[in-house]
């Protein structure tokens, strides 16, 4: 048997068309380029809070003591605005008396409730209604602003037996010291601005307001 010859061979591996193309170096960005790209990301991100700020949530300074004890003159608020508004939610609306101000207050009324007032004490569709968020309030000294809340209903204020469609009846927690719709009438829901549940400042009162209730 005949020795087998095998013939040695340098086998190189076909090379790809897209190997013959050299990398191309990256292009460095100008300064100009980079203000302009710096400027856009702001520009995108301002977009971005604006939207928020207009459609979702936004903040809220409190003015004066008609919410006291519960909101104190100076407090920060997250308000909003997106959810449907229930009884004793705190909302924020412009002022009927005093357009270019916000006022904010408590919903005491729905649409088709029944209200009255008797003796400090509120009825709802003729059920007595308990208001934890009252206590403290008779350690404010603030002085009473007009009229009385001893005795009233919808119909001596309004003429009305119950709360409009698309309308809600608020109050102040402060009582004896808040222009509220015993005396500017009803609050048209579309003119809410928003309903706050949260305090942000001061930090000692961070949180949910209303908790104990």
């Amino acid at each position: 048997m005949s020795d087998q010859q095998y013939e040695e061979t340098n086998y190189e591996p076909r090379k790809s068309k897209h190997d013959k193309k050299a990398k191309k170096p990256e292009k460095k960005r100008t300064f100009f380029q980079e203000v302009i790209s710096t400027l856009m990301y702001i520009a995108v991100i301002t977009g971005v809070i604006l939207l928020f700020q207009t459609y979702v949530y936004t903040f809220v300074s409190v003015e004066g003591e008609s919410m006291a004890p519960t909101l104190e003159d100076g407090d920060k608020l997250l308000l909003s605005k997106i959810g449907e508004v229930k009884p004793f939610d705190i909302i924020v609306f412009p002022a009927p008396d005093e357009p270019e101000k916000q006022y904010i207050k408590r919903v005491i009324g729905v649409p088709g409730d029944e209200i009255r007032y008797s003796n400090d004490t509120l009825y709802v569709n003729n059920k007595e209604v308990e208001e934890p968020y009252l206590e403290g309030l008779e350690e404010l000294t603030a002085p009473v602003i007009g009229g009385t809340i001893n005795e009233f209903s919808l119909e001596s204020l309004e003429g009305v037996q119950k709360v409009p469609e698309n309308e809600f009846f608020v109050m102040g927690d402060n009582r004896g010291n808040s222009r509220d719709s015993r005396y500017f009438g009803f609050v048209p829901e579309d003119s809410v601005t928003g309903i706050t549940s949260h305090r942000l400042l001061p930090f000692k009162h961070f949180g949910r307001i209303d908790k104990n209730d």
